[in-house]
């Protein structure tokens, strides 16, 4: 089988990308850098520029399955320009690929894109499933709304479509968990506002084997890539800080300061979403990382 993968050199798509590799997959890969183009026996570079219409579309010989990964950090202060960018590359880059796939010859049966748990209202009390619809006038949330419809029209062309809407991913190298660490490590830590925010995580070997499952069992429809125990800000940050032994009895920090430092950004750090993984574990995924102490073990101690 050979897989057609967007935004493989990213966090996610690393990981996915070395997973599928060891189970035997085949994988051709976009970029929109020319210098990052490779030709493996197994893995294949193809240039695209989502921005300019741009797709080699030879990416597709022989492709059954696409995995959508690319798109803009959000994890980057939220000027009115980079805002502008973080919906273009996601909604520009799935038009690209719809429009690749109405106009040339190809074997897909079956899209799987990311996609992200920020499209769910911040609330203390909500438990979401994957049939909420009743979405906030938030800037993630209509991301992330124009996200999913810009995939879901690849449905008009008889092909299957998986939406994995991703909670906090933990990863050793990268994302969220070194910059949490950071305070930590120097015996700063403390929660962030009230630290009663609930935050839906997953370990970064679970959402790669997630979507792996999805390609697998042929899967359509929308899932929270999320692990089955939320936990709450404090709970994040205490266990970091007591897996490494460091002290952990500074304030809180307000809200206002870190709106100083990151603006509208720092909304992610504060924003509650208790999110479900039940749709995904009645399909048969079993996740290797159920807890958040499990979780936090394997990454800092491997």
């Amino acid at each position: 089988m050979k897989v057609l993968i967007t935004g493989a050199t990213g966090l996610v798509g690393s990981a996915l990308t070395e997973l599928l590799l060891q189970n035997g997959l085949k994988i051709n890969y976009l970029t929109t850098n020319k210098n990052k183009i490779e030709h493996q026996p197994n893995y294949n570079g193809f240039y695209w520029s989502p921005e300019s219409g741009v797709i080699d579309e030879n990416c597709l010989i022989g492709v059954n399955t696409i995995i959508h990964l690319a798109g803009a950090s959000i994890a980057k202060r939220w000027t009115s320009k980079y805002k502008q960018e973080i919906i273009e590359s996601r909604v520009l880059s799935a038009n690209l690929l719809f429009n690749a796939l109405k106009n040339n010859p190809h074997q897909v049966k079956q899209v799987i894109s990311a996609s992200a748990i920020g499209i769910y209202p911040d609330s203390l009390k909500n438990y979401y499933s994957e049939d909420f619809k009743k979405f906030d006038n938030t800037f993630l949330s209509n991301v992330v709304v124009k996200w999913e419809e810009s995939i879901n029209q690849i449905e008009r062309l008889n092909i299957n479509v998986c939406i994995l809407r991703i909670g906090l991913v933990l990863a050793k190298n990268g994302g969220a968990l070194p910059e949490i660490l950071k305070p930590i490590k120097l015996g700063l830590g403390s929660p962030f506002g009230s630290g009663k925010q609930v935050q839906s995580w997953i370990h970064i070997h679970d959402l790669a084997n997630m979507f792996l499952y999805a390609l697998q069992n042929n899967l359509q429809g929308t899932y929270n890539a999320v692990a089955p125990t939320p936990v709450t800000n404090y709970e994040l940050n205490y266990s970091a800080a007591k897996i490494l032994e460091k002290p952990f009895f500074m304030p809180n920090v307000p809200q206002f300061v870190m709106k100083l430092i990151l603006g509208e950004m720092h909304t992610l750090l504060f924003e509650s979403q208790n999110v479900s993984s039940k749709k995904i574990k009645e399909k048969g995924f079993v996740f290797q990382y159920k807890l958040i102490q499990s979780a936090l073990n394997q990454l800092l101690y491997k």
